[in-house]
């Protein structure tokens, strides 16, 4: 299956939707570290979540170099490509 960026972003929005606490808002610029007010067991919950939804493997180096939403669904969709 091919996802372009836009998908990819609202797919992981919707993932989030149900993770951060209340009164997060959640956007394309948001920081995953700083922004979601998730500890980092349930940021690595997450990105395995993502890991699943899209059938790929996110490398931890590659985690470690996103900041934002934006640049995850960059990263995933270069990987989902890499998979085609």
């Amino acid at each position: 299956m091919t996802y372009d960026g836009r998908n990819i972003e609202a797919e992981i929005l919707e993932e989030l939707a149900g993770r951060v606490p209340a009164g997060v808002q959640l956007s394309a610029q948001t920081q995953i570290v700083r922004g979601l007010g998730l500890d980092s067991v349930a940021i690595l919950d997450f990105i395995m979540d993502l890991e699943d939804r899209f059938d790929i493997s996110i490398p931890l180096d590659r985690v470690a170099e996103v900041q934002t939403i934006a640049e995850l669904s960059r990263a995933i969709e270069a990987l989902t490509r890499a998979t085609d």
